[in-house]
């Protein structure tokens, strides 16, 4: 089939779908417990991820219980991934998100913790946040690299958040994300740096064959009161640098 069909198909079932979820938030979400909406919140992304025709693989097993997840970041359809997997994970996102069309809703329906860029005030706040988060039982979840990067070499890893792990004495799950299509170890359809914008983004998506995402879940590493926030942030960046690195031949 040409591929401009396959896109045109992909297009119209995508916009059905970012409908119902809207639905689903603004009809359902308020007469649910967290199970439920966590329960629609996997179904949504993970649906999400077959109508744009992006397979999933995972290594390692999620486990229960309070954390804070450290991932890379290599595209915006990076948290509907995780989400598929962990529809538990709060995220913390710049707070222009919750301005976005459409997406605006849906973001905020998951719980996420929202920060202003450049505000030290506002990032003690989340710090705040996050660890009482944590100390409830809550998954939060966050992007170090502060921004989507190119898949590699990864960008710089933010230490400030986890902090909050810190206070809470709450373990950090590193989770690797890579973004895959035939014959490129990082896909090119998903980029989302430089001068690219959204609309091109999604076109290249829509049009991609084979496109995949794999998530990697290493193991907890534990966090005590006594823990650095800065060698942690870079333990961090290692493991997941590893995972990501091309496997020679």
């Amino acid at each position: 089939m040409p591929r401009g069909l396959v896109a045109a198909g992909r297009l119209a079932r995508l916009l059905l779908h970012v409908l119902r979820g809207l639905a689903i938030v603004h009809l359902r979400f308020g007469a649910l417990d967290a199970a439920g909406r966590q329960r629609h919140i996997q179904q949504w992304s993970a649906g999400l991820l077959r109508v744009l025709g992006i397979g999933m693989t995972v290594h390692g097993t999620a486990q229960p219980g309070a954390k804070l997840i450290v991932a890379n970041h290599a595209s915006w359809l990076d948290i509907s991934a995780v989400h598929a997997l962990m529809p538990e994970a709060r995220f913390v996102s710049k707070a222009a998100i919750r301005d976005w069309p459409v997406l605006g809703k849906l973001v905020d329906g998951a719980g996420t913790i929202y920060l202003e860029r450049g505000s030290k005030r506002d990032a003690l706040r989340v710090v705040h946040q996050t660890a009482d988060a944590l100390k409830a039982g809550d998954t939060v979840a966050f992007f170090p690299e502060g921004t989507v990067g190119p898949g590699t070499p990864l960008l710089p890893f933010h230490g400030n958040l986890l902090q909050a792990a810190i206070a809470a004495q709450q373990p950090v799950q590193p989770l690797v994300l890579r973004w895959h299509e035939p014959g490129q170890w990082f896909s090119t359809s998903t980029e989302f740096v430089g001068e690219t914008t959204l609309l091109q983004s999604v076109g290249r998506i829509l049009t991609a064959k084979g496109l995949a995402i794999e998530l990697t879940l290493l193991p907890l590493v534990p966090v005590t009161a006594q823990s650095d926030r800065r060698a942690l942030a870079e333990t961090m960046r290692e493991q997941i640098a590893t995972v990501l690195t091309p496997v020679a031949g």
